[in-house]
């Protein structure tokens, strides 16, 4: 599996990415070793998680998510918390 993912930083900025270890790449960022843009803002938080079978369409999704205003980012995050209530 591929997973794509919005963390919110402590700055309450968002970042996605992608990783076929969701656990491992949380703490990468948690202790500043994953993206440069997130080794400043941590601690973060998991948000937002999706799966794929293919790293072709996580890519895609990504870039998807990466394209959204702030604003439609938080709606996909509402709207996926929400089913795990």
């Amino acid at each position: 599996m591929v997973y794509v993912y919005i963390v919110e930083c402590s700055d309450k900025t968002l970042y996605t990415g992608y990783t076929v270890d969701i656990e491992k790449r949380i703490k990468q960022h948690n202790i500043g070793k994953a993206s440069k843009y997130t080794r400043g803002r941590k601690p973060v938080n998991l948000v937002y998680l999706e799966s794929f079978t293919s790293k072709s369409e996580a890519l895609k999704r990504e870039n998807k998510i990466k394209s959204m205003t702030r604003e439609e980012k938080l709606n996909i995050i509402s709207l996926y918390l929400s089913k795990l209530i």
